[in-house]
């Protein structure tokens, strides 16, 4: 096989991976040398020369003319009567440079030649995808479906590059199946032995920044910026916006009329629950938005230690905390401050007695929370307005308990 003919050999490869003729050429050169090397354990004597215009190679062996009947290295040296054959003007000492046909490697070395170039082509197409998508990390692809495992979900793009979705960068209501469309964000590119492996991800925060950006044209031009993202995929997630110019009104852009701008966000992450609150650079005025529209009392911040301590009156403890802690979490998570939350009655606020129930110290036992609302006594300050001699004669009730009762209610409206 000559060297056109070698080339030629892949030249379905370079059309379908668009491999540049400069740089076919350069692994032609480059598998050239390797071969000599395995062949004569070393490359330096040797010129290769690869023609990208003509579409073919040579390979020159280099080698030191000697006098007669003094060459220790047939590859190496060429005794001066050879040499004149060619030139008679060669002179000992001259170099001398003779071309070598491929053919003349012998048709092993031509095999290897050919192993050679298609892994080095196949490195070089692996090196192009690994740079292509290393930029495309925190950008949003769309993959089609093409195997479901117990552990991940195998996705191919337009041009049969694999993504990787693993379990657990999956909504957790995330449903697929095989030949549908998805959509993620690139979350890593790493290589798995020789090959790269591209991990996506659908919970991941910059996953709902790109979404935001594809459906805000405010958000992808600038006029809106994106202070902060955070969220529990498929259940909660909170956004801090902000906008450059202060008459926009950046969350008003975002929402947009009824919900109308950010649907398709909630749609594409199954229902996720998206709250939009507007930047603040005081961190009390921030860690009250983040909690959300909540009745607060008072804050306590600490920025040192990075802190907030809120008081909130009894009714907003539930929200304040939301559906398994997930507001107040998020909250955290948006604003970076550590945030605990206190229930603060007022003068004007009272307690149902029932929120005192349980077996621990300090709460009340439920037998005895009976007997008070047998009689209408159901709030704490029902019980704390009457004197212990009144409320003897109503319950059928020990001193002693009452006034353990008295104190528990007591102590809910200590500061």
């Amino acid at each position: 096989m000559d060297g056109l003919a070698l080339i030629e050999a892949f030249g379905d490869f370079k059309e379908d991976k668009n491999i540049s003729k400069i740089d076919l050429m350069a692994i032609i050169e480059d598998s050239l040398k390797t071969l000599l090397r395995k062949r004569y354990d070393s490359d330096d004597h040797f010129d290769v020369i690869v023609n990208p215009d003509k579409g073919d190679f040579q390979i020159f062996l280099n080698k030191t003319i000697v006098e007669d009947e003094m060459s220790e290295d047939d590859d190496l040296e060429i005794e001066i009567s050879e040499a004149k054959k060619i030139d008679p003007t060669f002179e000992v000492g001259e170099d001398f440079t003779e071309e070598i046909p491929i053919e003349k490697l012998g048709r092993r070395s031509i095999l290897t030649l050919k192993q050679i170039l298609a892994t080095k082509l196949q490195e070089h197409n692996n090196g192009v995808l690994y740079d292509q998508f290393r930029d495309k990390i925190g950008e949003i692809v769309v993959g089609e479906v093409h195997h479901i495992r117990h552990k991940h979900v195998i996705l191919l793009d337009d041009e049969d590059n694999e993504f990787i979705l693993p379990k657990e960068n999956q909504i957790p209501s995330d449903f697929f199946k095989k030949g549908e469309n998805v959509r993620a964000v690139v979350e890593s590119v790493d290589f798995k032995g020789a090959k790269p492996q591209i991990i996506v991800s659908r919970t991941a925060p910059k996953f709902l920044e790109k979404l935001l950006e594809l459906e805000i044209p405010e958000i992808q031009d600038g006029t809106i910026i994106l202070k902060k993202v955070v969220r529990i995929p498929g259940e909660k997630a909170k956004i801090a916006v902000d906008a450059y110019d202060d008459r926009i009104d950046p969350v008003g852009a975002c929402v947009g009329v009824k919900g109308s701008r950010i649907h398709g966000v909630v749609r594409e992450l199954k229902n996720e629950n998206i709250d939009v609150i507007q930047w603040s650079k005081n961190p009390e005025i921030l860690v009250k938005r983040a909690l959300g529209n909540i009745t607060i009392n008072k804050i306590e911040i600490n920025p040192e230690t990075q802190y907030a301590l809120v008081y909130t009156p009894v009714e907003e403890i539930s929200r304040v905390i939301g559906k398994q802690g997930q507001n107040i979490r998020l909250a955290s998570w948006l604003s970076g401050y550590e945030i605990d939350v206190y229930r603060e009655a007022s003068e004007d606020d009272d307690v149902e007695l029932k929120e005192f129930a349980g077996t621990e110290e300090g709460d009340i036992e439920q037998w005895i929370i009976d007997e008070f609302e047998k009689v209408g006594l159901t709030t704490a300050k029902s019980i704390l307005d009457k004197e212990t001699d009144a409320l003897l004669k109503m319950v059928d009730l020990e001193e002693e308990t009452i006034e353990e009762v008295k104190q528990i209610l007591k102590e809910e409206f200590e500061d």
